[in-house]
């Protein structure tokens, strides 16, 4: 086979892979030139979620005419002459490969003055080829347009994801730059909508709550540290303010943002015994380590870096952050002091005379729903992914006629009793009959929305007093991109503003008490933002099951004998009534010989 040097056009798109993956980054490389300028105002303006338009202006220095054009060569850079000048990088772009790489893939009409100049340049590139510069007239600074992004690579084109989550990606990236450059006003604006109008902040602070919201910084502490090594600072949030979702994670070295894991398990590890498994705490870190000591280049984006002492900065954020948590910690206390407090009762020594001596000692470990209390029902097997694909049907034992208890000349509504709204007990002529109240409703859910999404029936409102819920930038995107899903799904939700939405209804079985409201939004958007990938069907029961295990979670106590009744009812008009989506036990026996062993 004969070896052959790839034309530079067509190697030019293969390097504008790695750094130019979708528009997204075409919007971070641009603002960061912008910054790297000196800029003190930089607008972004996005049309078509970026496959139409990506413009960004800003007022930083400006080029002159030859640098105009020679700025889209590969490897042009103002930033290093020599290879130690890598050890010193404190700048974002100092490659020359990201105005090379959006070039070759997208047609870019450049106009740049500097202060001196009388008149502007314009020039224009397009699939790598230079077609034109010429003198125009424009104000001090630059402006990059950059239309059809991909055009003359259509593949990649055709697999960017839909308008919604490509702008998603594009708040991303914009809220990164923007967090390293407080003092620098910025503006993002989508289809001549304004998501975003930063002006100049007072501080860092200032910014994270223009940015994201005011809920946002009363929920965070600042966290401060210095040593020979690394100086930290920046915030992180409270414990109680730790959600489900995903979001506010940010991590930033000299200026720049970056993905760290390894870092994010020393903020975890700060957090450890104070959040529930399962949630995230925002945070806010900046770093400033000796150029010297990363290593930046790791990565065509560079959103990747080496420490030298990766070690030593973990054990000094992790000290910082639990440092500031305990400093920070808000816990109720006694006033000894107060007159107007209520003394503690005492008890009596002849207390112990009171107690009766007939009440046996529970046992704390016994579980009714645990693997081998009752042999009426044998050992569920492992359920298979996606839980709704899993046959419970060869395990039911079909001689149990559930369905018998509950008709009304066997057995009157004053004989089912619910245990702490948390179980239901029934007598039955060979026992006693269980029911887990939330399992139960998570099985009732899950067919219920199986069959919404599968389009055979609709879901149903439950009128409540309208609930506002700020949601972010990011969450509002993520609800207006899945609003018909959510329609479907029983939601009745309506924007306000740029950041927040109006809940005015929720599907039947949800709680529709405005605290509860806003934690299931919480809940929505980490399930609307996770990758929801395969098969159709196979999509469904996973939306289903998810939906269905946040709705009983939330779900009210059973505490009347109607409505325990009303509940199993349900549960028996299911196609599977004994086990949940995911293959956990919801009915359980206890037969009379069981409980004739146990006396």
């Amino acid at each position: 086979m004969e070896l052959r040097i790839l034309p530079k056009n067509i190697a030019d798109m293969i390097a504008a892979g790695e750094v130019v993956q979708r528009p997204a980054s075409v919007v971070k490389e641009l603002m960061e030139n912008a910054v790297d300028a000196g800029a003190s105002e930089v607008i972004v303006r996005i049309t078509d979620a970026g496959r139409t338009l990506i413009q960004v202006i800003d007022n930083g220095s400006g080029m002159s005419a030859d640098d105009a054009v020679v700025c889209f060569e590969r490897h042009a850079t103002s930033k290093l002459s020599t290879a130690e000048d890598l050890h010193h990088i404190l700048t974002y772009g100092f490659r020359g490969e990201a105005l090379a790489s959006i070039a070759a893939v997208s047609e870019v009409t450049l106009k740049t003055r500097r202060e001196g100049d009388e008149v502007a340049t314009e020039v224009i590139f397009a699939g790598s080829e230079h077609r034109s510069t010429r003198e125009c007239a424009a104000p001090k600074g630059s402006s990059f347009s950059v239309r059809n992004l991909f055009y003359n690579i259509p593949a990649r084109r055709k697999f960017l994801k839909s308008d919604s989550v490509e702008l998603r990606h594009i708040v991303e990236e914009f809220q990164r730059v923007a967090l390293t450059c407080p003092q620098t006003a910025f503006t993002l604006r989508a289809n001549e909508r304004d998501i975003h109008v930063l002006k100049p902040a007072k501080s860092l602070k200032y910014r994270i709550m223009d940015l994201l919201g005011s809920h946002v910084v009363g929920e965070v502490v600042d966290i401060s540290a210095e040593t020979s090594l690394v100086r930290i600072e920046g915030y992180v949030g409270r414990s109680e303010s730790a959600k489900k979702t995903l979001g506010n994670q940010f991590l930033f070295v000299n200026g720049r943002f970056f993905r760290s894991p390894y870092l994010h398990k020393a903020v975890m590890k700060a957090y450890e015994g104070l959040i529930p498994e399962g949630t995230t705490p925002s945070y806010f870190v900046y770093l400033e380590v000796d150029p010297a000591e990363i290593d930046v280049n790791i990565h065509p984006t560079k959103t990747e870096i080496k420490f030298e002492e990766d070690s030593v900065i973990f054990q000094t954020l992790y000290a910082c952050i639990k440092e500031s948590l305990g400093r920070n910690a808000i816990a109720g206390s006694i006033d000894f002091d107060n007159p107007e407090v209520r003394e503690m009762p005492l008890v009596s020594p002849s207390f112990e005379s009171w107690r009766p001596a007939d009440i046996p000692a529970g046992d704390p470990t016994y579980n009714p729903f645990s693997e081998g209390t009752f042999a009426s029902f044998p050992k569920a097997e492992e359920p298979r992914t996606g839980g709704g694909n899993y046959d419970f049907s060869r395990h039911v034992d079909k001689s149990d006629n559930y369905g018998v208890l509950f008709e009304e000349r066997s057995l009157p509504t004053s004989q089912i009793l619910t245990l702490q709204g948390r179980f239901i007990l029934v007598p039955s002529p060979s026992g006693v009959m269980a029911v887990h109240v939330r399992r139960a409703r998570e099985r009732i859910l899950y067919e219920r929305f199986l069959k919404v999404l599968s389009g055979s029936m609709r879901g149903t409102q439950t009128a409540l007093f309208p609930v506002k819920v700020t949601v972010g930038v990011d969450g509002r995107l993520l609800m207006d991109a899945h609003q018909d899903l959510l329609r479907n799904l029983g939601f009745d939700i309506d924007p306000f503003g740029t950041d927040t939405i109006v809940v005015n209804g929720v599907p039947e079985g949800f709680d529709a008490e405005p605290g509860k409201v806003e934690a299931l939004v919480g809940d929505l958007q980490r399930i609307l933002a996770e990758d929801a990938s395969g098969l159709p069907e196979m999509m469904q029961q996973s939306l289903a099951q998810k939906f269905a295990l946040l709705g009983a979670s939330g779900g009210e106590r059973v505490l009347s004998p109607t409505d325990a009744r009303a509940l199993v009812d349900s549960l028996l008009q299911t196609g599977a009534p004994e086990f949940t989506p995911s293959g956990r036990r919801i009915i359980s026996t206890l037969s009379l010989d069981e409980l004739e062993k146990r006396f």
